[in-house]
């Protein structure tokens, strides 16, 4: 079967909980011995692959979506939300629980994540059926599904496929992530990821400017309420979040942003406008609880001409 675009990433569970926690010095406290009140608790799908996978889709775009489930409830809801959305399941159920994630929400609307890989970290190259596809969208794996997901590229740049790279600090600092920069078109993470990089590496200067040197066409570096920036080996695009919004909670939005800004390069729009789909996508996830309930439902058109 042929796509527009397939994601490859995790799928899981997220329980968000506030305890109207706050933060001390860029930690969320939390009295040792103490049993605390849970204020507020949500329920929703999660995970890097469902998340860009629900935008995508909602944009229009006929989707696939690589990522491991397990024999339980929660695998059921993950695939019933997959088939809502009209994306095709692309991974495997396994026997082993569901991933899960439970976030903890500050009274300044920044969390902690703790997460229960459980299936999304043993994705094979034999779990995944065959597909043709003009473009691929990786969120951060480890172990097996980092392997995959590094034997799966050099098919995938031999038949001209363009991938996006979404890698997490984690991955980051626990995995050398060059080959898989090399053959990317884009790049997309938020200025510690971008920093963390080239230091790690040894390039110095703007952290912008010198992913692309790594081998991706476009590098993307978000950074909170700062302006996000775009450079595509030539000029930097840049804009500047609302900062007026009324943020509600941050998980998805690093998503929502990729996804979008990957949509306006699929749909050959010009950088300036690629960064504004981008934005749009992610303040509609800060705005909302949930990685995906808010997300923009839009059928886009292909522009003749880049401008």
């Amino acid at each position: 079967m042929t796509y527009d675009i397939i994601t490859f990433g995790s799928a899981v569970v997220d329980t968000f909980v506030n305890t109207d926690a706050k933060e001390v010095r860029g930690f969320i406290e939390y009295p040792v011995g103490s049993k605390l009140l849970i204020k507020e608790q949500r329920r929703d799908i999660g995970g890097g692959a469902t998340n860009t996978a629900t935008a995508f889709s909602r944009l229009g775009f006929k989707t696939g979506c690589i990522c491991n489930v397990g024999k339980d409830n929660n695998g059921k809801d993950i695939l019933n939300l997959l088939k809502k959305e009209k994306i095709t399941f692309l991974g495997s159920v396994k026997k082993e629980e569901t991933g899960y994630s439970i976030i903890l929400d500050s009274l300044e609307h920044d969390r902690t994540i703790l997460t229960y890989k459980g299936p999304n970290d043993s994705i094979g190259i034999k779990d995944i059926p065959k597909f043709k596809t003009k473009w691929v969208y990786y969120t951060s794996m480890m172990k097996t599904s980092y392997e995959t997901q590094r034997k799966l590229t050099k098919t995938l740049a031999k038949e001209g496929v363009r991938i996006v790279f979404n890698p997490s600090a984690y991955l980051i600092r626990n995995k050398d992530i060059r080959d898989i920069l090399k053959s990317s078109y884009a790049v997309i993470l938020n200025k510690e990821e971008a920093d963390m990089i080239c230091k790690k590496y040894g390039k110095k200067g703007d952290s912008l400017k010198a992913l692309v040197s790594f081998g991706p066409k476009v590098a993307v570096v978000t950074d909170k309420d700062n302006p996000a920036r775009a450079y595509d080996g030539d000029k930097v695009y840049s804009i500047q979040p609302h900062t007026k919004i009324k943020v509600l909670e941050r998980t998805g939005a690093g998503d929502a942003f990729g996804a979008g800004f990957t949509a306006g390069l699929m749909m050959d729009y010009s950088m300036d406008e690629c960064l504004k789909l981008a934005l749009l996508e992610g303040e509609s996830v800060l705005k909302h609880y949930g990685a995906k309930n808010n997300l923009i439902r839009k059928q886009l058109t292909k522009r003749e001409t880049k401008k």
